[in-house]
C-alpha cells in the first residue's frame, strides 16, 4: 500500500484535489480518470484513502457515487466539506477586455451565470474544471478563460483575473473519505454519523414502516436518497445518513426495525461529523 496517498477523480487542480489537500495536508494526491478508477486504486493498494464527492449544495447529489458505493467493497471513514470558490483564469497577456469564451465543467458553468452575462462570455463545456485550465494553457491566446480553482491556476501557470465568481456564496461540496477497512469511532464518541443503504420489501407502506424506528427511537436522519437499481423503475435503493453510532442502543433498535421491513441492508461506515456539519446544525438551531 502507498502510505499517505489519497486518490481522487479528475486532473491535478480539480476541486477534489483541493479537498484532498485541505483534509490531508502533506499527503500525495493521486489523480484518476473516473470514480471507478479512484475506487480501483484504493482496492488495489495504490493509495491509502480516496476522496469522492457525494453532493453539492447547489447541484445536489453526485449520481455515479450513489450507484458505485454499495458494490465497491469500500467503507466510509470520514467526510469533508469543501467550499467551492471559482476563479476566472486566463493565460498571461489576457485581460477581462480580451476574453470571449469561458471553458469549464457544465456544473461549474451553471454556477457562474452572472459572470457569463455581465462579461458577455460564451460558455464552452469541458470534461472538468482542471481540464479546462489545462486546455487553455495548451491553446494559448487571449480570448479563452477557464472557470476553475486557485490551485489549478498555480499548477498550470494561469493568471487569476477574478476570484469568487460563483453566483452563490454557500457553494459547498461534501465528500466521503473512503478506505478498504471500516474504522468506527468509540461508541461514546459524540457527533458520529452513520451511512447505510437498504432496499424495502415489496409490501404496502414498507418505507414508512422501515423508517418508523428512527422516529420512535429519537434518531435524527440527515439524508435519504433513493435511486433505481438494475434498470428497474419499480426497484429503488436508499442511501441514508443518520446521527449516531451503529452500536448505540437507540440506533441498534432502529436498525432492527429497518431490517424487518427491508432487504439488502448494509452499513457503509460510521465516522466523526465534520466541523462544517456541526456549524450548520448550530446555525440552524
Amino acid at each position: 500500500m502507498t502510505a499517505k496517498t489519497i486518490a481522487f477523480q479528475g486532473l491535478p487542480g480539480a476541486y477534489s484535489d483541493l479537498a484532498c489537500r485541505a483534509a490531508y495536508p502533506g499527503w500525495t494526491t493521486l489523480p484518476c480518470p473516473s470514480f471507478e478508477a479512484a475506487m480501483a486504486a484504493l482496492r488495489e493498494g495504490r493509495c491509502e484513502l480516496a476522496m469522492l464527492p457525494c453532493e453539492n449544495s447547489l447541484a445536489g447529489r453526485v449520481p455515479d457515487i450513489h450507484r458505485l458505493l454499495p458494490e465497491s467493497g469500500l467503507f466510509v471513514i470520514g467526510e469533508h466539506f469543501q467550499r467551492v470558490e471559482h476563479c476566472l483564469l486566463a493565460p498571461k497577456g489576457a485581460s477581462l477586455a480580451t476574453l470571449k469564451r469561458a471553458h469549464s465543467h457544465p456544473v461549474a458553468l451553471g454556477q457562474v451565470l452572472r459572470l457569463l452575462k455581465d462579461r458577455n462570455l460564451a460558455p464552452v463545456i469541458e470534461a472538468d474544471t482542471a481540464g479546462a485550465a489545462q486546455l487553455i494553457v495548451e491553446r494559448g491566446g487571449i480570448e479563452d478563460a477557464a472557470i476553475a480553482s486557485e490551485l489549478a491556476a498555480d499548477i498550470y501557470g494561469l493568471e487569476i483575473l477574478l476570484r469568487n465568481v460563483e453566483d452563490e456564496a454557500h457553494n459547498t461540496t461534501r465528500f466521503y473519505v473512503m478506505s478498504r477497512a471500516a474504522t468506527y469511532p468509540p461508541v461514546a464518541a459524540p457527533n458520529t454519523v452513520t451511512t447505510f443503504v437498504f432496499r424495502v420489501r415489496s409490501i404496502p407502506a414498507a418505507l414508512y414502516k422501515a423508517l418508523g424506528g428512527f422516529a420512535t427511537n429519537g434518531v435524527n436522519m440527515t439524508k435519504l436518497e433513493s435511486y433505481m437499481v438494475g434498470g428497474r423503475f419499480a426497484a429503488a435503493q436508499f442511501l441514508c445518513d443518520v446521527d449516531g453510532h451503529p452500536d448505540s442502543p437507540a440506533l441498534k433498535r432502529a436498525f432492527e426495525e429497518l431490517e424487518f421491513f427491508s432487504k439488502e441492508f448494509r452499513i457503509l461506515g460510521a465516522y466523526p461529523a465534520h466541523s462544517y456539519r456541526l456549524e450548520q446544525a448550530a446555525a440552524g438551531d
